[in-house]
């Protein structure tokens, strides 16, 4: 019996299970973590590119791993009903391929929820990121009734910005950021609502989430 299944009864969140038309997402477990590792190592993003807030997937291989294992078990460790961070595995014909991270602070209140992710070099350029990012979306607005979804990307980052476009995300403001020592770039903030949202012709399918309500802070 694998870790999840042994400890969804006494953490919920590892009984969620959301499926799209070639995806399976599910919180990451201790299960996935091995695998995910490999495929961060094997490359995210091309040598030059900065696509992220901090540079975690240029570190050298030693930091990339300890950097990302407690960062995985932070998030998990410090969820709570007022401030969450569900980081969604993301598994392709059995093999996970990267996060779609998904988290609200006081949910409840504002209904509002915020998206980030990656998935592997091999993986990228076949629609994958727009599929579960739309799975997120459907769940957010369909399944916990949020309003508003966040989402950003640094201005020279083509690919995440076509995804956002192509789902129906518009213009929320621009900041500049340093996303390494001394490289700083201008960062689009975007914005989507049920109104916005470009569905595609599928529907995602939720699971578990009943028993993960308490945990979450969100109302049936």
């Amino acid at each position: 019996m694998s870790t999840r299944e042994q400890l969804r009864r006494y953490w919920p969140l590892f009984g969620l299970e959301l499926r799209t038309p070639r995806l399976l997402m599910t919180p990451l477990s201790d299960d996935d973590l091995g695998a995910l590792l490999e495929v961060s190592l094997a490359g995210v993003h091309a040598p030059d590119a900065r696509p992220f807030d901090f540079p975690w997937a240029s570190e050298p291989p030693a930091e990339l791993v300890v950097n990302s294992l407690k960062h995985y078990w932070t998030q998990r460790a410090q969820l709570t009903p007022a401030r969450w961070q569900i980081q969604f595995g993301i598994h392709l014909d059995g093999q996970v391929i990267g996060v779609q991270g998904f988290g609200a602070t006081h949910f409840a209140a504002l209904r509002t929820v915020d998206t980030g992710s990656w998935i592997g070099l091999p993986f990228q350029g076949q629609g994958i990121g727009t599929e579960m990012r739309a799975g997120v979306l459907q769940f957010a607005f369909d399944h916990l009734g949020a309003l508003r979804a966040r989402s950003a990307a640094f201005v020279d980052n083509p690919p995440s910005r076509a995804v956002s476009n192509k789902l129906g995300y518009f213009p929320n403001g621009r900041e500049w950021k340093e996303r390494a020592p001394g490289n700083v770039a201008e960062c689009e903030n975007l914005l989507i609502t049920p109104d916005t949202f470009v569905r595609p012709d599928w529907t995602v399918q939720a699971s578990g989430l009943d028993e993960c309500r308490a945990l979450l802070g969100v109302a049936p």
